[in-house]
């Protein structure tokens, strides 16, 4: 009796984690939440025929329900979610698409066919004990292909720009392969109750691995820092003259080498620029205020075929912004022409709380958890405004109210 408690409250547990997976994936608009859905799916049924096995006795019919569920499905399954979750080229993954469905169409016509022998009991049967050498060929070839598709997913993951990303990834891809190792050794050995308890555990991993690819984090904050001409020195050190000292953050707004700061001896009317202008004022203008705008220039770099998918949360947090944040003074996302797969959002904030309220926002949060699977970069770059000219309606024509 206690097998077969054990065998309801795993199978109760499967169509739970099924459910929840494939509600989920209704909502999300990348395959691999709906492949991981697919997989859950797959072992849900094999532990619904585990169950029945377990209360009436295993027999051909339920043997190869597990086999088929847990055994080829699921594992097959849930490798090729981790590889649409990690894998950026679209070629391959249309490749790889190819490759599942002869590796799911062929074996499970095999394991459906071919003859079972032996005699089954109450326990979770091992495959080599009633499958012949044809099936376990079957079988053992989408266990290595499976195992192999994580471990080159492993180090895809390892290989992302930014090591926050890369150990959020790694993990995710570190769970699904965890959820495919426990599913292959309970069909392969059956282990009995202890068979039945891996099998749980390998809900677990999988639906835990999907939570975690559907929250990506985020990288820091951080200035881009300026780029050296040929040749130049190395800040830092010894290298570092009074003026570097004096000011050691003006590199942080410039592209190549140093800015030049204004002399007395700096001129602008032999640019022509003086002319007019000398009599306009009666004395000269005070001295301006230091502003308190914020701006924040946001670099994507977009993964193959993630285009359409992030345009599409831009869209929606673009609106968002221009409803909800009246402090955020300017919220625009550019593509760029020359780089299909860029985009650039440049966004100028009334002042420092602005910025930290617009972060806090709720749509803001959103736009970051569903975009963060379309990209595979981002470069922030924060500015402080020195000076501007723009139309009084600029802010309307982009952000209408």
């Amino acid at each position: 009796m206690v097998e077969v408690a054990l065998a309801f409250v795993c199978a109760l547990v499967a169509w739970s984690a099924a459910a929840a997976l494939i509600a989920r994936a209704l909502r999300e608009p990348r395959t691999y939440a709906k492949v991981l859905a697919g997989s859950a799916g797959s072992v849900a049924v094999a532990l619904s025929a585990a169950f029945i096995g377990a209360l009436l006795d295993f027999s051909g019919p339920t043997f190869r329900l597990l086999q088929i569920g847990a055994g080829l499905l699921g594992p097959l399954l849930a490798a090729w979610g981790a590889a649409e979750y990690a894998v950026a080229s679209a070629r391959a993954r249309f490749g790889l698409r190819l490759g599942v469905a002869v590796l799911s169409v062929v074996p499970v016509v095999v394991l459906a066919l071919d003859p079972v022998r032996g005699n089954f009991d109450k326990d979770y049967p091992a495959m080599s004990d009633h499958y012949d050498l044809i099936p376990g060929i079957a079988l053992g070839a989408v266990h290595v292909f499976s195992v192999g598709l994580l471990l080159a997913c492993a180090v895809l993951a390892v290989r992302a720009e930014g090591r926050r990303t890369a150990n959020h990834r790694l993990s995710v891809v570190g769970l699904i392969a965890l959820a495919v190792l426990l599913e292959i050794t309970v069909t392969r050995l059956g282990l009995g109750m202890l068979g039945q308890v891996l099998m749980a555990g390998a809900l677990g991993a999988l639906w835990t691995g999907f939570l975690r690819a559907q929250n990506p984090p985020e990288e820091p904050r951080g200035r881009r820092r300026g780029r050296r001409r040929s040749g130049a020195p190395r800040s830092g050190g010894d290298d570092l003259d009074e003026h570097d000292r004096e000011d050691p953050d003006e590199g942080d707004d410039e592209v190549w080498g140093r800015r030049r700061k204004r002399t007395e001896d700096d001129h602008y009317d032999d640019d022509g620029y003086g002319d007019g202008y000398d009599g306009g004022y009666d004395e000269p203008p005070a001295p301006r205020a230091p502003s308190r705008l914020r701006g924040v220039i946001t670099i994507y770099t977009l993964a193959e075929g993630g285009a359409d998918g992030f345009d599409d949360c831009a869209d929606l947090v673009v609106d968002e912004v221009a409803r909800r944040e009246p402090d955020t003074l300017l919220f625009a996302c550019h593509t760029v022409p020359s780089a299909p797969l860029q985009r650039i959002v440049y966004a100028i904030y009334r002042d420092e709380l602005a910025l930290e309220e617009h972060e806090q926002q709720p749509h803001v949060r959103e736009f970051s958890r569903r975009s963060g699977q379309f990209v595979t970069a981002t470069n922030v770059i924060e500015l402080a405004l020195s000076g501007a000219s723009a139309t009084d309606n600029l802010a309307d024509m982009l952000m209408p109210r």
